[in-house]
């Protein structure tokens, strides 16, 4: 078992640190029982920001495309919380490229504040979709990637 206390407390970011964002929309049924977005909420978010951003750059073909992208480890920290009806802007960038695999952050934040809400991460291992065996990383992805590595 490790010892969590030696490890630094993570901490809001600002919107400086990330490289691309997307609005968007919370709805009623996101809220739980707490009056905040609940957690699973979260994840979410990140799928969408992060496979919008692909879309957009052509580098993702959901319907068709040879290589997919499997999530293989995700982690998130909550800041502050979030609630219906507010916008949240979700911040990406790549903290890794490598081979066959990404390691995606997403910084979402209340619109219009300077901070992170909540912060975490997803690693993608991409796979030919027929096999599920791991890929190289496609030139088309690889170059939609490159504007968001952040170091």
């Amino acid at each position: 078992m490790s010892d969590l206390s030696s490890s630094p407390r993570p901490s809001p970011q600002p919107r400086t640190a990330y490289a691309a964002f997307r609005s968007i929309s919370t709805r009623w049924m996101d809220n739980d029982v707490y009056g905040h977005v609940n957690n699973v909420v979260y994840y979410s978010w990140f799928d969408t920001a992060v496979n919008a951003y692909l879309i957009e750059q052509g580098a993702l073909d959901i319907h068709a495309g040879g290589t997919i992208g499997l999530v293989v480890e995700t982690q998130c920290n909550y800041f502050a919380p979030l609630a219906f009806p507010q916008k949240v802007d979700a911040g990406i960038r790549v903290a890794r490229l490598g081979g066959s695999s990404v390691r995606y952050e997403v910084g979402l934040f209340a619109q219009g504040e300077p901070l992170t809400a909540a912060a975490g991460h997803f690693v993608h291992v991409y796979v030919d979709r027929q096999t599920r065996r791991p890929v190289p990383l496609p030139q088309q992805l690889r170059d939609a990637l490159q504007p968001l590595l952040r170091s």
